[in-house]
């Protein structure tokens, strides 16, 4: 994307790690020497409970302290969120849309429908949740969904992203974590699919 500020919601379910995507790539983006904000929409904190999260990248100082409220880029980390209204809220046809499904780009597309029934933004599709139990051993999307973002909009480097969470993750986690979360970053990047 060749915006000087990419505004990125997160619609997610506890648990999956869109709080700790949204972080994530605001600190990969910071590390790449850009400005950016990552943070959560705190509500019912329960496992399960839809979340959201946002993250802002910018080549310049950014002055806006809120919820986005006209995203750029929408990632839906459980296709179970499609067709809540607060999904596609402020989108438009310029709005890109990545979401963790089994479902092709086609199928999906006719369940994002904006104000008045217009169909929204380019579409790219991810089995993210496949990819984190092959990788990861467990069900959590947040990661391959990050490389399946990086691949749909160039918002930091995958390269960055990649030494990042050997940074943060080795001391915390573990090589084998690490390998993992790579790996499914990879994999992510390499199969995301778009409409």
């Amino acid at each position: 994307m060749a915006s000087e500020l990419i505004e990125i919601r997160w619609h997610g379910r506890g648990g999956q790690g869109a709080k700790t995507a949204a972080q994530l790539v605001a600190q990969v983006a910071l590390e790449e020497g850009r400005f950016s904000q990552g943070f959560p929409e705190y509500g019912p904190e329960r496992m399960g409970a839809p979340i959201r999260g946002f993250t802002r990248v910018s080549d310049a100082p950014i002055r806006l302290h809120c919820a986005i409220e006209r995203p750029d880029v929408v990632v839906v980390l459980d296709d179970t969120l499609i067709g809540m209204p607060s999904i596609t809220e402020g989108a438009d046809h310029k709005t890109i849309f990545v979401i963790n499904t089994m479902l092709a780009a086609s199928e999906i597309g006719d369940k994002l429908k904006g104000a008045g029934g217009k169909p929204v933004g380019t579409l790219y599709c991810i089995d993210a949740t496949t990819i984190s139990i092959d990788e990861l051993g467990r069900p959590m999307p947040n990661t391959p969904m990050i490389g399946a973002l990086v691949k749909a909009t160039a918002c930091i480097s995958i390269s960055a992203l990649k030494k990042d969470i050997q940074k943060k993750f080795l001391a915390k986690f573990g090589e084998r974590v690490v390998r993992g979360n790579i790996r499914a970053i990879e994999r992510a990047y390499e199969e995301v699919q778009t409409s």
